[in-house]
């Protein structure tokens, strides 16, 4: 069982130095990482789950770092961002300016789905295959009403894109895959901010499974 943020800053942090902050700092930040690491390995799955998940121990071990960070400045510490939590800083802070999402999945014989998503006066959303385009509904899975602009994109912070690679490959992991399933994720904003792209090759964030869900998509129904 996963303690609180408040429990975790009495039992590890209370009265530590803020060298002995920033030490837990560095731990949590790295537990983090070979948590993902696990989750987005192609062998995942294979063996038997733990309890809590890892999905579960990512989240608590993101509210310890809060928390750790704000112990840090109690102590006298100023916190500087690591170059991944400044992309992630600088993606959240655009967030409202995003006017398009295009998130594309397929392969080469089935052809590539792309979902796409436009946030401007309101919100639109549509799917194209090959000259097929269909309008689609998107729904919250939390109450299963339609996402509006406004809704869709504070359900966009929860999957922490702006930590994301930019590029998933099997051969971090020493695989090499043919064909398979590709897929690309692009943001563009209305602020004059450059688009920010992601994608990925037969390999995938930790939580893209989640992510895909905002999309409304089926996964057995991509798999046909």
């Amino acid at each position: 069982m996963m303690i609180s943020p408040e429990g975790y800053y009495k039992e590890y942090l209370k009265g530590k130095t803020k060298e002995q902050i920033m030490t837990a700092i560095r731990g949590l930040k790295q537990e983090i990482g070979r948590l993902k690491n696990m989750m987005e390995s192609p062998d995942y799955g294979k063996e038997p789950n733990m309890y809590p998940s890892e999905d579960t121990r990512i989240h608590w071990t993101r509210e310890y770092l809060e928390r750790a960070k704000l112990a840090y400045a109690e102590a006298g510490g100023t916190y500087t961002l690591s170059k991944l939590e400044e992309k992630t800083a600088d993606f959240d802070a655009n967030m409202d300016a995003i006017c398009k999402i295009t998130f594309s999945i397929g392969g080469f014989f089935g052809g590539y789905r792309s979902y796409v998503v436009e946030l401007s006066d309101d919100l639109k959303a549509y799917t194209r295959l090959w000259e097929d385009e269909e309008t689609i509904v998107l729904l919250d899975n939390d109450n299963s009403e339609p996402f509006t602009k406004n809704t869709f994109r504070v359900a966009l912070i929860d999957p922490h894109i702006g930590e994301w690679c930019r590029r998933y490959s099997t051969k971090r992991f020493g695989y090499t895959v043919c064909d398979g399933t590709q897929w690309e994720l692009e943001f563009e904003y209305n602020n004059g901010h450059k688009p920010v792209r992601f994608d990925g090759d037969n390999s995938y964030p930790y939580n893209f499974d989640k992510f895909q869900m905002l999309f409304s998509i089926d996964d057995t129904e991509e798999d046909e």
